[in-house]
């Protein structure tokens, strides 16, 4: 019986999700695909209509550029042949049980019954499948001359399509073993967890953190000059020596430009009258930046010199007149303390290509140049993803950041303002993705990670509500620091290549107490459900984030889930197995 082009693409698609070794759900939340849909094209049940959709699967689980010819030219068949009089499935198929990793399959997106296709997701049926509703006449009409035009170009340059002819598999690209990066080992600074907080009251958790961003907390151009010539300083002073007596360094954002100096610009989501436009006159920002500057040189350390771009609801101004406020404002805070960081506008929203764009124009308008760090807004594509998803974000900045010429030291300073509409997490899931948080700043090799924020409530996941006590995500995060307090970091991994489970994420440090420098200790955690694993070579202790140790003997069953836990090895043995 020959085979179907469907088959054949789903023959493809599926050796590369073997090849990846991640689950279906992991994947999802990687794509952005539904898990449903994944499993239906892996096995040949439906056909993607959007070949961007095959691109974005191959692409997470590492094809080749051949491999990602050889799947286009598979999907214009299976499409063209599909549009051939088959039918449109318009209908929720069923969930599939992530049969990779253990632990209870996530609750549905959405009730059972009728749905709509997701932009980018939709379904093309198999004969067989259930059907909704026929494809228009005049669609396919439409588009199957398009799609054998596709056809015709494909075989034109050199791809030879033959019914009889099998197509053997492309190879497979280079297998490399190893963690995604290694280094020698370097201390993690206490800086690198900070917070952003939400008050004006100049509180401090009360809990460890090791560096405050100020940003909504009365710290604003409009709070701090509410008009022209005026300044109210007395709640930032209260900030800044209360930061300075706890010795933790302090970033101060600017933006919410005042009414007075863009009274024609699209309000910001506050209830001061600030605008989210560029003032009018540059020298208004000027002015502003200098009397910043002046009054606090020597104790605020750093500066992000403006809080989300692009952005309607912050920034919607240029790229090149960002660029330009850039260059005036590091100009300006450089004369009045050589020794602050200057950090370039925290860049936002960019799993969008127009926001990618945007940053591009900044670079390339010298928008960088002045500045020592490069910030961003890491933040999930979709609500509830797993914090690791967002490494796929960090993968899609560093190619821009490079191709814009751009090498930079890279800081996290927040999310996007939807974040307030995202619905809260459970108390373990928001103490788990705390953590996790951090940790995936790890792995991404940034230098800070200010979490979003301290204070407030109207958050997914809280901290500690201004005069409360920490939460249990707060006191995990805590744990964490004293984890690494003093140890020094070598290397982060996730899966096969890294001599782990396929859903296994690790971060290897050098502990203080080495001695000899020998005896070393892994942090482990899973993306999504239990994986169980033998005790590795030279483990002796697992250390958990509410402060219990447990022993461990090598050879024995050991259970890594989604709450982090420290592996701590004998001395002389290697953090690995």
């Amino acid at each position: 019986m020959s085979r179907s082009p469907a088959e054949d693409l789903s023959d493809r698609l599926s050796a590369l999700k073997e090849r990846d070794g991640r689950s279906y759900s992991a994947l999802a939340r990687r794509t952005g695909v539904s898990r449903s849909s994944l499993h239906r094209y892996c096995q040949g049940l439906a056909v993607p209509d959007l070949y961007g959709t095959v691109e974005r699967i191959a692409g997470v689980c590492g094809a080749t550029p051949r491999e990602l010819a050889e799947l286009h030219r598979l999907w214009v068949r299976a499409s063209a042949a599909d549009l051939s009089g088959r039918t449109a499935v318009t209908e929720a198929v069923p969930e599939v049980r992530d049969v990779t990793a253990s632990g209870p399959a996530p609750a549905p997106a959405a009730p059972a019954g009728p749905t709509r296709t997701r932009r980018g997701d939709g379904l093309l049926a198999r004969p067989g499948a259930r059907r909704a509703r026929r494809v228009p006449t005049v669609v396919a009409a439409v588009l199957a001359p398009a799609l054998a035009a596709a056809v015709a170009v494909i075989v034109a340059a050199g791809l030879r399509d033959s019914a009889d002819a099998g197509h053997p598999p492309a190879p497979a690209p280079q297998m490399i073993s190893g963690p995604r990066w290694s280094r020698p080992p370097e201390p993690v600074p206490p800086a690198f967890f900070g917070v952003t907080t939400n008050s004006r009251t100049g509180d401090l958790p009360t809990f460890t953190v090791g560096a405050v961003r100020l940003w909504d907390s009365g710290t604003s151009w409009q709070r701090l000059q509410p008009r022209r010539g005026a300044f109210e300083w007395t709640t930032l002073d209260r900030h800044v020596a209360a930061a300075n007596a706890a010795r933790l360094p302090v970033l101060l954002t600017f933006g919410a430009t005042p009414a007075w100096a863009a009274p024609g610009g699209p309000r910001a989501p506050y209830d001061d009258g600030s605008r989210a436009a560029p003032p009018d006159d540059l020298r208004d920002w000027d002015s502003y930046v200098r009397a910043v500057g002046a009054r606090y040189a020597g104790r605020i350390q750093a500066y992000e010199l403006w809080n989300l771009a692009p952005s309607p609801k912050f920034f919607t101004g240029s790229p090149e007149l960002l660029a330009e406020m850039t260059r005036r404002a590091a100009a300006i805070l450089r004369a009045a303390d050589p020794r602050a960081t200057i950090v370039c506008p925290g860049m936002g929203e960019l799993w969008e290509p127009s926001s990618r764009a945007f940053l591009t124009r900044f670079a390339a308008g010298g928008g960088y140049e002045p500045c020592d760090v490069a910030a961003v807004k890491l933040y999930q594509r979709h609500e509830g993803d797993s914090p690791e998803s967002v490494l796929e974000l960090v993968d899609l900045i560093d190619d821009t950041l490079r191709r814009a010429g751009v090498l930079a030291r890279m800081w996290n300073t927040g999310t996007t303002y939807r974040v307030v509409a995202d619905r809260p997490l459970d108390e373990a899931r928001a103490a788990n993705y705390a953590v996790r948080f951090y940790l995936v700043g790890l792995v991404a090799q940034y230098e800070r990670m200010y979490f979003y924020n301290w204070g407030g409530t109207k958050v997914p996941i809280v901290l500690q509500a201004l005069g409360g006590a920490p939460t249990r995500a707060a006191l995990h995060v805590e744990e964490l620091q004293r984890w690494v307090r003093d140890a020094e970091i070598t290397g982060c991994g996730h899966g096969v290549s890294d001599g782990l489970p396929a859903a296994v994420w690790q971060c290897t440090f050098l502990l203080p107490d080495a001695g000899s420098g020998a005896a070393r200790a892994a942090i482990r955690w899973t993306e999504t459900g239990t994986v169980t694993m033998t005790v590795p070579a030279g483990a002796v202790a697992l250390h958990h984030l509410d402060q219990t140790v447990t022993d461990v003997r090598p050879g024995t069953e050991l259970r890594i889930g989604e709450e982090p836990v420290l592996v701590r090895y004998a001395p002389g043995s290697p953090a690995r197995g």
